[in-house]
C-alpha cells in the first residue's frame, strides 16, 4: 500500500466555494459496499435508505473562530494566530505568521479587547508554538472561523461553517458531514423510528491535510480531543446488541466510536481523552455499519478511511462517477452514503 494509492484528479472548478441552499438540497451519492448499488440523489432523500431502528451517531463539536488577529506587545508588529488544538485548559497548540521573531514569553495583543492576549510558552519543533490563551470565551467576539484555504469565497453567514446540532466548542474544522441536516430533516427521520447519539471529537486541521510520507503507515495522524458519554455508548452497543445498524455521519464519528472498540475489544464505552486512531484499508470496524460522508482531498487520511470501509477501488471509482456528474467536493460539497 502507497499513499499515490489514493491519488486521484480533481479539476479546480469542483471545489465547493460556497455551502448548498437549503442544507438538506446537496446532492447525495448513495453507494453499497458490495458493489450493486450507485444512485444520485439529493440529501433529503436520506430518510428513504434508514431503517426503522436505526442509530444515526454525530459528532457534536463546535467550531471556535480560531483566526485571531493581533499585534505584538511593544512593538506593534502585526501577528495572525491560528489555534490548531487544545492541549489543556487554556493552553493551545498554534501557529502563528510571522513567527520567526516570536519567542517564549512574547505577548499578543488580540483586536480591541484587552482582556484577550495570547503569550507564546514554547516553539515546537514542528514550527507550530505553544500558547496560553487565559480568556478562551473571549475569542467568541474577537476570532473568525479559519475556513479551509482551497475556500476562497467570503462566507456571509459563519453559522453555515456550523452543524446544526453543534453545541461544545473546541473544533478549528468543521465535521462536514453533517453539515447537510437541517432541524426539519432531523424530525423526518426521528418519526421513521430512527435514533440520534451524539460524540464528541474536536477536528485540528492536520486531519485534511494530504499526507507526504510514501507509505501511509510512515505518517503520523495527529491527536484530537474526544469524548464519549456513557448514554451514547449504551445507545450504541444496545443497537448492536439487537442487531439495528448503527450509521456514523462523518469519518470524526467513525474514528471515535471505532477508538473506544478498539480499546475495549470490541465494546464501546464511555471515553474522553486524546483519539489517534489511523484508519487505513485491512482496519476491521467494529461498530460503523453505514457511512455518510463528504468527498475528501487526494492523498488524506479521511480517504484511506472511506477507502478502508467500502474498498479502495470502489471508493476511487465512485469519485469519477461524482466528476462525471459534477457533483461538488470537499467542506462545502456534496456528500456519499455508503450502505
Amino acid at each position: 500500500m502507497k499513499t499515490a494509492d489514493f491519488d486521484y484528479v480533481l479539476p479546480p472548478g469542483f471545489i465547493a466555494q460556497t455551502p448548498a441552499e437549503p442544507r438538506d438540497h446537496s446532492r447525495l451519492m448513495v453507494l453499497s459496499r458490495n458493489g450493486s448499488l450507485l444512485e444520485h440523489r439529493r440529501f433529503h432523500d436520506l430518510c428513504g435508505y434508514l431503517r426503522d431502528g436505526d442509530l444515526i451517531v454525530c459528532n457534536d463539536s463546535r467550531v471556535i473562530p480560531a483566526r485571531l488577529l493581533g499585534s505584538k506587545a511593544g512593538t506593534g508588529a502585526r501577528v495572525e494566530v491560528l489555534l490548531l488544538r487544545r492541549l489543556e485548559p487554556g493552553v493551545w497548540e498554534a501557529l502563528a505568521r510571522p513567527g520567526r521573531r516570536l519567542k517564549p514569553g512574547s505577548i499578543i495583543e488580540i483586536g480591541e479587547s484587552p482582556d484577550l492576549r495570547v503569550e507564546v510558552i514554547e516553539k515546537r519543533a514542528n514550527g507550530s508554538f505553544a500558547v496560553e490563551l487565559p480568556d478562551e470565551d473571549a475569542i467568541d467576539s474577537a476570532g473568525m472561523v479559519p475556513l479551509p484555504p482551497y475556500i476562497r469565497e467570503p462566507l456571509a453567514d459563519a453559522g453555515r461553517y456550523q452543524t446544526v446540532f453543534s453545541h461544545i466548542k473546541g473544533s478549528v474544522a468543521a465535521p462536514t458531514a453533517g453539515l447537510h441536516f437541517t432541524p426539519e430533516l432531523m424530525d423526518r427521520i426521528r418519526k421513521k423510528g430512527v435514533h440520534f447519539a451524539f460524540i464528541t471529537l474536536h477536528l485540528a486541521l492536520d486531519s485534511f491535510r494530504p499526507v507526504q510520507a510514501e507509505d501511509p503507515l510512515d505518517h503520523v495522524i495527529h491527536s484530537e480531543a474526544g469524548e464519549i458519554t456513557e448514554e451514547t455508548a449504551d445507545a450504541i452497543m444496545r443497537a448492536k446488541r439487537e442487531g439495528r445498524r448503527v450509521v456514523c455521519v462523518g469519518t470524526s464519528s467513525v474514528r471515535m466510536v471505532e477508538h473506544s472498540a478498539k480499546l475495549n475489544g470490541g465494546v464501546v464505552m464511555p471515553f474522553a481523552g486524546w483519539v489517534d486512531l489511523f484508519i487505513v484499508p485491512g482496519h476491521r470496524f467494529h461498530v460503523a455499519d453505514v457511512m455518510v460522508t463528504n468527498f475528501h482531498l487526494p492523498r488524506s487520511t479521511l480517504l484511506m478511511l472511506v477507502s478502508a470501509f467500502a474498498g479502495r477501488e470502489r471508493i476511487l471509482d465512485a469519485y469519477r462517477a461524482a466528476v462525471e456528474n459534477g457533483y461538488r467536493f470537499y467542506s462545502f460539497g456534496d456528500a456519499m452514503l455508503i450502505l
